[in-house]
């Protein structure tokens, strides 16, 4: 499980701290607020160390985040030029507790010359340590990548190719083969997602397709909305998802429609009842309102809004469990005036 995460003058971040429900996590805050970066720092603190040439959290950031040429120095917020004596320094810090006890790791990146780009990265343990203590983690981005799985692996195992990495991750994850046999509360949650996508999916060779009664459909036909419900099932059938794992989804809105919305929160929900810690980023109000109208008082649930300072423009977080106090609510805010804006043109067509 993770605890909490601290940046320092990392990307969007002067100083901030967020400390993690064990359950769900929903965040929420205007564009460029930075709930993504939050989401793919904590996965990078989850993935590294598990390939089989095995990395170190900083590398692992540096993929995730692909900043351009790849240099480091580029995470670091507000880079200083190249003519100033002034060490530009970064730190990510990750809190996971393991069976009671709390394991750190930490990246900082900083430039070792007065005017160069030279780097020394430092973790305050080896990637093996960790991995050793981690579980699978599962990082959604908001473009699915299934319908161009094939051949995208070994492209951008032999090629240079401008792709984060959570894109092949994901592909690696769903190419596991489905388990023998699942408990009673995977196979429920499957089920739920066969009925609204129509079927099962199934792979041949590197290519996926939706089994339906009416035969196979091959993922470029599919709607995108359904291959994300079809690569949540495959993570199920498979065993990613499971207890002790950490789910990441960014924007589950995203080209999905809204009447499958209630059930997508609620596969969220039973998830966590199962063990599985749960982060999603949305500017979706009806997320926010199937978490309130599912959750239950037993549920471990978090909201945390990501603002900017009105004095010093940085960003700050404020957390609650609550959907009525979620202060600053930039989506309850837009939704309100647009209301408030249907209202008003009502009353004036009233008048006319």
């Amino acid at each position: 499980m993770l605890k909490s995460i601290k940046f320092e003058e990392f990307t969007a971040f002067k100083k901030l701290e967020v400390a993690f429900s064990p359950g769900i996590n929903i965040f929420i805050g205007e564009n460029g607020t930075g709930k993504t970066h939050i989401l793919k720092a904590a996965y990078a603190a989850c993935a590294f160390g598990k390939d089989k040439d095995p990395i170190e959290f900083p590398q692992k950031l540096v993929r995730i985040f692909y900043p351009s040429g790849k240099s480091s120095r580029r995470l670091v917020k507000q880079p200083i030029s190249q003519e100033s004596d002034t060490v530009a320094r970064g730190t990510v810090e990750c809190v996971r507790s393991i069976d009671g006890e709390s394991l750190r790791v930490l990246a900082s990146f900083h430039d070792s010359e007065s005017k160069g780009y030279n780097f020394k990265i430092h973790t305050k343990i080896p990637a093996e340590t960790w991995s050793v203590y981690s579980k699978q983690a599962v990082y959604i981005p908001v473009k699915d990548m299934m319908a161009n799985a094939p051949g995208f692996l070994s492209l951008y195992e032999y090629r240079e190719i401008h792709f984060e990495e959570v894109h092949t991750d994901i592909l690696r994850k769903a190419y596991l083969p489905v388990l023998k046999s699942i408990n009673w509360q995977r196979q429920a949650i499957s089920s739920i997602l066969e009925e609204a996508i129509g079927g099962r999916v199934v792979i041949k060779g590197e290519e996926f397709f939706l089994r339906t009664e009416h035969g196979d459909l091959e993922f470029t036909l599919l709607a995108e909305g359904h291959r994300k419900l079809g690569l949540l099932w495959l993570l199920i059938q498979n065993g990613t998802l499971s207890k002790g794992s950490v789910l990441f989804w960014d924007e589950p809105e995203t080209n999905l429609n809204p009447a499958l919305m209630q059930n997508v929160i609620g596969i969220l929900i039973e998830l966590q009842r199962m063990g599985v810690q749960v982060f999603i980023a949305t500017h979706d109000y009806l997320i926010l309102k199937e978490f309130d109208l599912q959750s239950e008082e037993s549920d471990s649930l978090v909201f945390h809004s990501l603002y900017r300072n009105s004095d010093s423009g940085e960003i700050e977080v404020s957390g609650t469990d609550s959907f009525l106090h979620i202060e600053p609510n930039s989506i309850d805010d837009a939704f309100g005036s647009t209301i408030d804006r249907e209202v008003e043109r009502s009353m004036g067509s009233m008048g006319k």
